[in-house]
């Protein structure tokens, strides 16, 4: 028998790379299906990264840093092409759901994984809160401008405010319906399956991309080089607050790993969706950002609801191209918070696999071949949020878990590429070690510049995590009593 492990022996003992394909192998009743293609991977990270930003975030940013939110944008999306090629690397060795948890669990320890995991509830928990905010506005935008009518605004609007250092009860709201509502429709639609799923989300996300370009083409031909002036009214500060802030919109990157076990070919379509992604979601970022404050003074953009709508509402003088942009982004929106409810679930599948959570998150339907009570539980954990906070605290949130997320991926490629040099790689990071470590930088400077009530939110939740894993999770690891090379712990699989 065994020596009983100690805490520390807990909280640093690795998963050996082998051990993935061998844990999916074994555990046949847990197993996804691999069923997407290379297009829709590289659309379910477009979907889960364009519109979450350009589509509401201007409102947010632009009294910020003012036009040179441009600069914001090319900083955020600076910072996110390091760490992409970090994430192609690593999603190339490790081809398995899960994303960063599943990277750390194999370079940093079970309990550096469970802290990123918990950052990851973040990111993409609270990310589907916030996109769910956004589509609300755009959806009433859109009910207003056809037929006149408005929502009562205690059914628009979350009942609490964030200032300073806590959340308090404040404005004339009682929950956000539609979001709440958005996050339920997601719910049914991924109980269907992940290739329904990836099917819808591609067609959205072509809708999303046509919408953008009819907005990109009417706004310029009112471009006016006077609202960029002044450039920057706020600084550098004001410049680097809000790429911290946009910085969550790129969060699709991840969400490309998370289906490491439902894509075909996986070590070539991971890496290659990746970066294919993030040329597709910076272009669009610029293009729209440049238009949008060529077509409007910088002034009017503060506070303003489904802001791209009313631009071109203004810049037409016809409510028809607005009526096609909010339809759009209320079609848009709902494949960004389908997305990222989908990586949210699999991250969660793939700690139950591992032990780390109780099997009901890794327990597959067998017809769907989806975790169906897992997306059911996510669902109802997102749709909390979205109906009871408020969005800029969302923005901040998700923007910590994502960086936090990205800090370790890097880091990651830097640990194995020392340890195991020799292991097969679809794609190597060039220049190394100084692309993963300006990764690094990047991340930590942005995360710098995110407001005090985030990190102590961000605090809490981890203290929290952090009393899960000692009371619960380390001692129902597959790992737990397990010798270096003797396979999986026979009692406690998900499903059992």
């Amino acid at each position: 028998m065994m020596n009983p492990m100690s805490l520390a022996q807990r909280l640093l003992r690795k998963k050996p790379i082998s051990l993935f394909a061998e844990q999916a192998a074994e555990q046949r009743g847990a197993e996804l299906g691999r069923s997407i293609t290379l297009f829709q991977l590289t659309m379910l990270g477009v979907g889960a990264t364009v519109g979450t930003g350009i589509f509401f975030v201007l409102a947010e940013q632009v009294p910020t840093a003012g036009p040179a939110v441009l600069v914001s944008f090319l900083i955020a999306g600076f910072a996110a092409g390091l760490t992409a090629l970090c994430y192609a690397e690593m999603s190339s060795m490790i081809p398995v759901a899960g994303s960063s948890y599943s990277y750390a669990y194999a370079t940093m320890g079970e309990g550096v994984a469970f802290l990123v995991a918990a950052c990851l509830v973040l990111e993409y928990g609270v990310s589907a809160g916030a996109v769910a905010v956004g589509w609300s506005e755009y959806l009433h935008n859109l009910i207003f401008v056809t037929t006149g009518l408005e929502l009562p605004r205690a059914l628009l609007h979350a009942p609490l405010v964030a200032e300073g250092y806590t959340l308090h009860r404040g404005g004339d709201g009682l929950i956000n319906l539609p979001a709440a509502f958005l996050v339920f429709l997601c719910c049914l639609l991924l109980m269907r399956g992940a290739r329904e799923s990836a099917r819808a989300n591609a067609i959205m996300v072509m809708v999303k991309l046509a919408v953008l370009a009819l907005f990109i083409v009417l706004a310029f031909s009112a471009f006016d080089s006077g609202n960029l002036v002044p450039f920057a009214p706020h600084g550098f500060a004001g410049i680097s607050a809000a790429a911290g802030s946009i910085f969550f919109t790129f969060i699709g990157l991840d969400a490309v790993s998370t289906a490491g076990d439902e894509v075909q070919n996986p070590r070539r379509n991971l890496p290659l969706a990746i970066i294919l992604a993030l040329f597709i979601v910076i272009g669009f970022y610029l293009l729209v950002a440049l238009a949008a404050l060529g077509a409007q003074p910088q002034g009017m953009f503060g506070g303003q609801e489904a802001g791209l709508a009313v631009i071109l509402q203004n810049v037409t003088g016809s409510p028809i191209p607005a009526v096609i942009l909010s339809a759009g982004a209320v079609i848009s929106v709902f494949s960004v918070t389908l997305v990222v409810l989908y990586g949210q679930t699999r991250i969660l599948f793939a700690m139950s696999r591992d032990g780390l959570l109780p099997p009901v998150f890794s327990r597959v339907n067998a017809h769907t071949r989806v975790p169906a009570v897992n997306t059911v539980i996510v669902s109802c954990f997102v749709g909390a949020i979205a109906a009871f906070l408020p969005a800029d605290i969302l923005w901040d949130l998700t923007s910590m878990g994502t960086l936090t997320a990205f800090t370790v991926v890097s880091l990651g490629v830097i640990i194995l590429r020392y340890r195991s040099p020799e292991a097969p790689r679809g794609f190597r990071v060039p220049l190394f070690p100084v692309l993963p470590i300006l990764s690094i930088l990047c991340c930590l400077y942005l995360i710098s510049s995110l407001p005090m009530i985030v990190f102590r939110m961000t605090a809490i939740w981890l203290i929290l995590a952090a009393a899960f894993y000692l009371l619960y999770a380390s001692r129902r690891s597959v790992l737990e009593g397990r010798d270096a090379g003797s396979g999986l712990r026979g009692k406690g699989q998900p499903g059992e």
